[in-house]
């Protein structure tokens, strides 16, 4: 019984520090996750190769500025995304699943958009979270609209941030 008790608080520990780094990087930094990719609206007819999302730490964040219009759409992707991974033969999706979790919050961020974060933990190590490559494999056929309908609901891009552990206090 002491075991359960500590897993449950050692989860709503990390659940707690992430939500504080959230907290800190939106309020710091507002700017930041439109940094790293140009919206959508803006993206080519034949959009590339999307860029590998590898995680170097032991933990990681994907920060997901959302439009709030496509938040519906954002979660059915995520909903296929979760499908992909239950249904993969792939050992290494298996381990991602176990350490992926996806947070929103329920409340508006800069412009009225939702922030929407990945957070894995514990990272598998040289694993590509690349949301589209695991749908691709998963839904061939279908992973060209489910790109697209992804693709759009973006107000920025996709910050990924790594972590490294400095202390356990279990």
């Amino acid at each position: 019984m002491f075991s359960t008790w500590t897993s449950a608080t050692a989860v709503l520990r990390r659940i707690g520090i992430a939500l504080m780094l959230i907290a800190v990087v939106v309020l710091t930094s507002s700017g930041l996750a439109y940094a790293q990719a140009a919206p959508a609206a803006q993206a080519p007819a034949a959009a590339p190769a999307p860029q590998a999302r590898v995680f170097t730490g032991d933990v990681g964040l994907m920060f997901n500025i959302i439009k709030p219009d496509k938040t519906a759409d954002f979660e059915m992707v995520v909903g296929k995304l979760k499908e992909a991974l239950a249904k993969s033969d792939d050992p290494v999706h298996k381990q991602m699943a176990q350490g992926w979790r996806v947070l929103k919050n329920p409340e508006p961020i800069q412009g009225g958009n939702y922030l929407y974060v990945f957070l894995v933990d514990p990272v598998v190590k040289d694993a590509d979270y690349t949301v589209s490559r695991v749908l691709a494999k998963a839904f061939p056929a279908e992973v060209q609209e489910l790109f697209k309908v992804y693709s759009a609901c973006f107000a920025g891009g996709v910050t990924l941030q790594n972590y490294t552990t400095l202390v356990n206090m279990k």
